[in-house]
């Protein structure tokens, strides 16, 4: 907890949750990278940014998968307070295909055999490829890892951002993205935990003879014997012109016209019908299946948290990750506008500074030198090519 948290504690008595795991990445010490994965992570600084003093959690290896992982000192668990995550991550390398994002876990039997088949408690962070953005907030129900059922939608550009996860112990829950709620409600209805407590019979179908449509066709309305159905006629005031031949012109025809007439296609009147049941619904029983789930949002207590990542092109910078009981513990690191922009501007001045230097424009004087020395150079080579050659024989006298 920062000191001006802690002085804001006593003098006003308001009593804060608890901080059980933050890490800022200072070492890694504490951490443990997967067998065959190892060097795949490292400490780094931003190439820009408004921390380019602390170091960060960074991928290093294009087209690589990542393990690394590490022990939490106290368990946390949620069954009587909120369950509060705090991921901070960057992809300064402008990500097109990979994952950031952060596995909490009651048990891990090997820090060496942590992988993809490593079962948790919660996978919390974004996830890029293609048109892929998504937030991930899964959560394990027996075997099976339940996807949030709708879309957590995340912005993927090089700037740091802020995911945080709240699951509450009355089964609620808040997904933030820099600061911005973007799915919030019960957990129930976010999750599939249980299949549906009633099922449609499958002894039941639904009759042959059942009629569902509210209207038919007017049997008494018949067409009338003068419909006229012919959309165009033959031009009753065309002339054979004077100097058709037949011989030669073959046989004449007058043009058709559209037919003033003519009413379209004849569609009977609709009434109602008297044989409709309205709609026909499937008879229901229970659901042989279904298990009542209480308290989905309870996880085991997390004891280890750790990264299981593929990216094609690394270069994502991780920051602060906070594990704690009330989001009021989170205040003191959370990014507020000025910061978020302040590091546009430092992304601006960063680019600013690296711009390619123009290229160096010669002198036109310089240009017009060279061209009268290429010339004169070319009239030299002329003259000598026009000399007959000297053979060494002297002449004789006659």
């Amino acid at each position: 907890m920062s000191v001006r948290v802690l002085l804001s504690t006593i003098l006003t008595g308001v009593v804060f949750g608890k901080i059980y795991f933050h890490e800022t990445f200072e070492s890694l010490d504490k951490w443990t990278e997967a067998e065959g994965k190892t060097g795949h992570f490292g400490l780094a600084k931003e190439e820009w940014g408004i921390t380019t003093e602390s170091t960060r959690l960074k991928t290093l290896k294009d087209g690589s998968f990542y393990g690394i992982a590490t022990e939490i000192d106290e368990a946390v668990e949620n069954t009587e307070k909120p369950f509060v995550i705090l991921l901070t991550v960057k992809h300064e390398q402008n990500i097109d295909c990979g994952g950031g994002y952060l596995k909490l876990m009651n048990s891990l039997d090997s820090f060496e055999k942590f992988d993809g088949d490593t079962q948790y408690e919660i996978m919390f962070g974004p996830d890029f490829c293609g048109s892929t953005r998504k937030v991930h907030a899964i959560l394990r129900h027996g075997d099976e890892n339940l996807l949030i059922n709708k879309d957590v939608r995340a912005t993927n550009d090089v700037y740091t951002h802020q995911y945080v996860f709240v699951l509450n112990p009355d089964n609620t829950f808040d997904v933030k993205v820099d600061g911005k709620s973007k799915q919030k409600g019960d957990v129930k209805e976010f999750w599939d935990f249980e299949v549906p407590k009633e099922i449609n019979d499958p002894e039941i179908s639904k009759p042959k003879d059942w009629v569902d449509d509210p209207m038919m066709v007017d049997p008494d309305d018949k067409e009338p014997e003068d419909w006229v159905h012919e959309e165009m006629i033959i031009d009753s005031e065309a002339v054979k012109p004077e100097d058709w031949d037949d011989e030669d012109d073959g046989d004449w025809e007058a043009d058709m016209v559209p037919n003033p007439e003519y009413k379209g296609p004849f569609t009977p009147r609709e009434i109602e019908n008297p044989e409709f049941k309205g709609p026909w619904e499937h008879p229901k029983i229970s659901n042989p299946d279904y298990k009542e789930v209480t308290n989905p949002a309870h996880r085991l207590p997390i004891k280890f948290i750790g990264f299981d990542l593929w990216q094609v092109k690394s270069g994502t910078l991780f920051g602060d990750i906070i594990l704690a009981d009330s989001e009021e513990d989170l205040e003191a690191f959370l990014w507020d506008d000025d910061k978020f922009e302040a590091e546009k501007e430092a992304k601006k001045a960063h680019d600013k500074a690296n711009e390619p230097e123009p290229e160096e424009v010669e002198d036109e004087d310089e240009e017009a030198d060279m061209e009268e020395l290429l010339s004169e150079a070319e009239k030299a080579d002329e003259v000598t090519e026009s000399e007959p050659e000297d053979t060494g024989v002297a002449h004789e006298e006659l």
